[in-house]
């Protein structure tokens, strides 16, 4: 039982790291699941390994009942907090609860279940199961997949959607948030909720994007489609970072028959194997460097593209609809880069990154990575300053920038060269304002992640130096009055919350009172202190 180990705790002789003496009273759970209070290190620590904090137990609840357990118990104590674990990818100890409880969600039961409704295909899975997991199902079992996904999928359905979960795909689907149609959830009160568009809508899409503040995902309804059968992937280099962004801008305003997946990154015009040249071309393929215009920079830039296709089809087919979507676009002709690959393989392909990182050492390093929402119309200065100055020699890994689109609206408005302003009709929200994620109010805005892979000190630069750089760029975007957002944000204040939301911040404190009043969930995004009780 946990109230054994608990014991240790409250009547040992370490009386700094005792809980309150209500502990023991409110966490006799009987749980089918498990608990640890002693060897709670993994739950300590994170992906980012820049915050550290001690949790008072790790929880391996079975289902939703055991974690609904928990949440109530923490309510029934006079300060416990509770935060849910996916896979442990946080970068700033997001999913921590010093000296609280962590649920370690990937203990949850196996649910998974395929349905048509309205002769559409669903997806009901846990909100601890990795994303990758639910791709070979569907794709092995059904020939389905769902949608919308994350560049990296090694993390849970809950853990992505309590943030919003893009990739290449976003600009065609929306976000991974708007991409699913019911949730069950555990609030803050300790109460299990399904929850839809229809049905308790107000927790639905305030779970969406809320950071883990409003309640615990224990499982989720995602749309599903016909999953092709391979893939043409492209890459495509440019030296000019204005006919990149009116390219990427293009592709993604193709209503019918255009890519499938549309990304982009920078990279440092040398050879350095980290940062350079040689992160382009695909196995096989070399990049000649002697091909690059005299009058390129000190960053270079690629786009990623991708076409699917049905091992049906025609090669020559193929062929057409790539020689279609590329002609005109102004990458130096030189550098085009292909491959053939069948879908999952492609949808893995970060998979191959993570076990070269973690043969060489660099996986387990800290990661101070950055992901920022910058408004189309600063994206130009943005790149003047921080990619051709500030990052000139790179960060060790990869360097995303791509569009992302507000609504189909926008996409017609590119394609047909409308004045956004000259309606009102925001069209189909690729990006729906009723959830709590936080974006530019630009109706084309610009994804920047830099995804640091250094080598751990001294070997590398220290984490602090880097920490650091992320923060000049922040208050760069800040003084220069950007219209920006931080993707997958932590600040220590409230004052700083407040900017982030906005016009969203009212809102957003509503359904804190209304869904945890006591601020029960995820003390490690410090939004809301938790409310002691006498």
């Amino acid at each position: 039982m946990m109230i054994a180990y608990l014991e240790h705790f409250v009547h040992g002789n370490d009386t700094e790291s005792r809980p309150d003496d209500d502990v023991t009273e409110v966490l006799d759970l009987q749980l089918k699941g498990t608990f640890d209070c002693v060897h709670t290190g993994i739950a300590s620590k994170d992906f980012g390994g820049i915050k550290s904090v001690k949790p008072l137990a790790i929880i391996r609840p079975a289902d939703a009942d055991d974690v609904a357990r928990v949440v109530k118990a923490a309510v029934t104590s006079s300060n416990l907090t509770v935060a849910a674990r996916g896979n442990g990818h946080s970068i700033n100890g997001q999913a921590m609860a010093d000296r609280g409880l962590v649920l370690n969600m990937r203990t949850m039961e196996d649910y998974f279940q395929v349905m048509p409704i309205n002769d559409s295909p669903y997806v009901d899975v846990s909100g601890g199961a990795l994303w990758e997991d639910v791709l070979r199902r569907c794709v092995l079992e059904y020939g389905l997949a769902p949608r919308s996904w994350t560049d990296y999928l090694s993390l849970t359905v809950g853990g992505t959607l309590s943030n919003a979960g893009v990739s290449g795909q976003a600009f065609r689907y929306g976000p991974q948030t708007s991409n699913v149609t019911e949730l069950e959830v555990v609030t803050g009160k300790g109460d299990t909720v399904i929850c839809s568009e229809n049905q308790n809508s107000e927790l639905f899409f305030g779970v969406l994007g809320g950071l883990g503040q409003f309640g615990i995902i224990t499982r989720a309804r995602v749309v599903l489609q016909q999953a092709p059968d391979m893939v043409r992937w492209i890459r495509v280099v440019y030296s000019k970072f204005e006919d990149f962004t009116e390219d990427a801008e293009a592709l993604v305003s193709l209503q019918e028959r255009g890519f499938n997946y549309v990304e982009g990154f920078v990279f440092v015009n040398s050879d350095d194997p980290a940062n350079g040249w040689p992160t382009v071309p695909f196995p096989d393929q070399e990049f000649d460097p002697t091909r690059i215009p005299h009058t390129a920079g000190p960053v270079l830039y690629c786009l990623e593209l991708a076409l699917h296709y049905r091992n049906t089809d025609h090669v020559s087919d193929v062929n057409m609809d790539v020689d279609r979507l590329l002609g005109g676009l102004r990458f130096i002709e030189a550098f085009k880069f292909e491959a053939d690959v069948e879908y999952a393989e492609f949808l893995l392909r970060v998979k191959r990154a993570e076990e070269d990182a973690k043969a060489n050492g660099n996986w387990d390093a800290p990661h101070p990575w950055l992901n920022l929402l910058v408004a189309k119309s600063n994206i130009l200065e943005f790149d003047r300053v921080v990619f051709k100055k500030i990052l000139k020699d790179g960060v060790g890994g990869p360097i995303l920038v791509y569009p992302l689109l507000r609504s189909k609206y926008t996409r017609m408005a590119l394609s047909r060269n409308w004045n956004f302003a000259s309606s009102r009709d925001q069209g189909i929200p690729l990006w729906d304002s009723r959830t709590s994620v936080a974006v530019p109010e630009s109706e084309i805005f610009y994804i920047v992640a830099l995804l640091r892979f250094t080598p751990p000190a001294p070997q590398g630069p220290a984490a602090e130096l880097l920490v650091a750089q992320n923060q000049e760029i922040i208050q760069f975007c800040s003084s220069r009055g950007f219209d920006f957002k931080l993707y997958l944000p932590h600040y220590q204040s409230r004052e700083d919350w407040k900017r982030h939301f906005g016009d969203q911040w009212t809102r957003f404190a509503e359904r804190k009172a209304n869904f945890d009043p006591l601020a029960i969930l995820a003390p490690g995004q410090k939004i809301f202190p938790r409310i002691h009780q006498s």
